[in-house]
């Protein structure tokens, strides 16, 4: 800073008397290009980093090392997730539907971790309403043959008690995943 004032006031007498804007213009108009230059430079200096090659400060040699061993330990060592004693259900949305302008299927699941359960089956018109004001009864209400059908009409569409099994191991380890991206960001972006 003081070199900047330094070069300010050599370069231009009546310093003092200018304020900011004045300053600038009037090192645009000053009358010796190559001192105009060297003032420009020396009040106006910005540091690209991306094009200019410096050396990794120690900060951040520690910090990328850091992040290496994280990312290693997360993806090599880290004993995946254990559930705990309660078990927990994911509830999911299952819509089918024909591609024409007719009404959709949508299905209320639950995914426990070695079956799916239907709770509900609804008829949606496209705007997403329900076709009338009747829900439909509560599915394990539903007579046994009917509750089989509409169970083989999901597995034939790939969801089943597979989907619920892969869902379940996908969520227990989406924690660690996303850190192990999350770090991996991190670290180019330090790295850069």
């Amino acid at each position: 800073m003081a070199r900047l004032i330094r070069t300010a006031r050599t370069a231009l007498p009546f310093f003092s008397r200018c304020a900011s804007k004045t300053l600038v213009n009037a090192v645009e108009r000053h009358p010796n290009p190559p001192l105009r230059n060297a003032i420009s430079a020396s009040l106006f200096h910005s540091r690209h980093y991306a094009s200019e090659a410096f050396s990794q400060s120690p900060m951040e040699a520690n910090i990328l090392r850091i992040i290496r061993n994280e990312v290693e330990y997360q993806s090599e060592y880290a004993p995946p997730q254990q559930s705990s004693e309660c078990t927990l259900h994911l509830s999911m949305l299952v819509d089918i539907t024909k591609g024409d302008d007719s009404k959709d299927l949508e299905f209320l699941c639950s995914a426990w971790p070695d079956r799916l359960e239907v709770q509900k089956v609804y008829v949606l018109e496209r705007d997403r309403m329900p076709a009338k004001p009747y829900m439909g009864p509560d599915f394990r209400s539903l007579n046994g043959r009917i509750q089989q059908r509409f169970s083989e009409y999901l597995e034939a569409r790939g969801v089943n008690d597979e989907l619920s099994v892969f869902l379940h191991q996908y969520m227990m380890n989406k924690d660690r995943i996303e850190l192990i991206k999350w770090l991996g960001k991190v670290k180019s972006f330090v790295e850069k």
